[in-house]
């Protein structure tokens, strides 16, 4: 992949009948206290980072990555990857920190966390937000963002990860919705929160693209894009499909190789059209007033892909190939992609158990089974039941996301942060840590600008610094 990427999830909390006379957001702070104080998987903030993160809300980890608490949920955010199997791994590790805090705190039978994006009873959604590092010269011009729109909306027929029934989310201008055929079964968690291509706030207006220009390194050199418009997978197959495919076109738009007259008419709406669409033509309206499917939409992208970007790197070349086979598969064999590819698993689950049970899409039991499938528990979660074929199942069987919990990535500046939570973590003395830098007390600083370099000697260099002796305490 070669390009610096991270991914951020949010997860939902599920209670046992006995547990529900707590407040929803206990165990989520439990399970955070856990991981900092008991586990030692991190160095807790000591600081404000914004008026929602308080001092002690969360902290970085021992493997690069943060855990946080943001708005009752628990977040995770992978460290900074290079490669593409890291990146999937770090985004397993979350996972695992989360599943052995429940074990450890003797409460895995009666809380489950679930790796999930709506909420079946309230409407709500929860994020997985991915990042991409980018060159500052990156042409964004309209014709340039309007391409990759519809990358981003026609890249569900594989990304996505399935939902029962549908949302109607009131837009920003709070117009009421309109009313719609019910929708059984949909390819997206997110599409019916998406309600805007680009925009710079995070929460009420849902963007494809979030706007906001924080590249979290040198801004001279270095822009972050930032997508809200992501699932979150169960499968290690669709994660790598949905950041490898995602890099690989951006790859594209900075060698200015982008498919032309590409550009949606309305790609919100087509996002939803999309994930909606029961007969899987997923037919979409480009701004030139033609018509195209978004398979032939995504053939298009990969055929450049091939053409540009092949033999680059092993990893590379295993995403190429594993984006055609997909796209075949969905259109001749969509049975090959059972474990791979999110909505068709969940959908074949759920179709197994309605014809075994006698029921319909409207039977509640059908939203329990869609949340349960999310569950990150391989003991209760339906995900871990199905048997893929070899090709997936090689892949998906590939990681050791336990190994990710307390080892950074070695080849990124998640490597140099890591160094700096471990040796706070054993002294009782002021600190600021950060995605680009890292300060001994309020003052001193060491920046961080390059997410490529690892920063391992400079850090050391840094921490053993003579110093006079402060504590915590004195500082604050």
């Amino acid at each position: 992949m070669d390009r610096i990427v991270g991914i951020e999830t949010e997860y939902g909390c599920l209670m046992s009948s006995e547990e529900l006379r707590c407040n929803s957001e206990v165990w989520p702070a439990k399970v955070k206290n856990y991981l900092f104080n008991k586990a030692r998987a991190g160095t807790i903030d000591l600081h404000y980072r914004d008026y929602e993160e308080p001092p002690g809300n969360g902290g970085f980890l021992l493997n690069g990555g943060r855990l946080y608490l943001d708005m009752g949920h628990i977040e995770y955010a992978s460290p900074e990857c290079l490669h593409l199997h890291d990146l999937v791994t770090y985004e397993m590790a979350g996972d695992e920190l989360l599943r052995s805090s429940l074990v450890a705190l003797e409460a895995s039978d009666r809380v489950s966390f679930i790796k999930n994006n709506v909420d079946h009873h309230t409407g709500a959604t929860f994020g997985c937000h991915e990042n991409y590092l980018m060159k500052r010269e990156a042409q964004f011009t309209p014709s340039v963002l309007g391409t990759l729109l519809t990358f981003l909306a026609t890249r569900q027929i594989f990304t996505g990860a399935g939902r029962v029934g549908q949302a109607n989310p009131l837009a920003f201008d709070f117009e009421p919705p309109q009313a719609e055929t019910p929708v059984a079964f949909q390819l997206s968690q997110r599409a019916d929160h998406i309600v805007n291509d680009i925009y710079q706030w995070v929460q009420f207006n849902r963007a494809i693209i979030n706007a906001r220009d924080e590249p979290l390194a040198d801004y001279r050199k270095y822009r972050r894009l930032h997508l809200l418009i992501g699932d979150s997978n169960m499968s290690p197959f669709a994660n790598a499909l949905k950041i490898g495919t995602t890099a690989a076109v951006l790859s594209l738009l900075e060698q200015r190789q982008l498919p032309r007259n590409l550009v949606l008419n309305d790609a919100v709406r087509s996002t939803r059209d999309i994930s909606r669409d029961p007969t899987r033509k997923w037919i979409v309206d480009l701004e030139n007033g033609k018509t195209i499917g978004a398979l032939d939409v995504q053939w298009q992208f990969h055929d450049l892909a091939q053409r540009h970007l092949r033999e680059r790197d092993p990893e590379t070349d295993w995403l190429l190939e594993t984006w055609s086979f997909v796209l075949e598969s969905i259109e001749q064999n969509p049975q090959a992609l059972i474990g791979g590819v999110d909505w068709i698993t969940k959908k074949w689950l759920l179709e197994t158990f309605m014809a075994s049970e006698k029921v319909g899409w409207d039977d509640p039991w059908l939203q329990s089974l869609d949340l349960e499938y999310h569950n990150i528990d391989p003991v209760r979660g339906l995900f871990f039941g199905v048997m893929p074929g070899k090709r997936v199942a090689e892949w998906n069987n590939s990681f050791q996301p336990a190994n990710a919990i307390r080892v950074p990535p070695a080849n990124t500046r998640a490597s140099g942060r890591a160094r700096a939570v471990a040796y706070f973590q054993d002294r009782h003395q002021p600190y600021v840590i950060n995605w680009d830098s890292i300060a001994h007390d309020s003052r001193d600083f060491l920046v961080m600008g390059d997410p490529f370099e690892t920063y391992n000697d400079e850090v050391d260099k840094f921490l053993a610094k003579p110093r006079p002796v402060t504590s915590v305490d004195e500082a604050t």
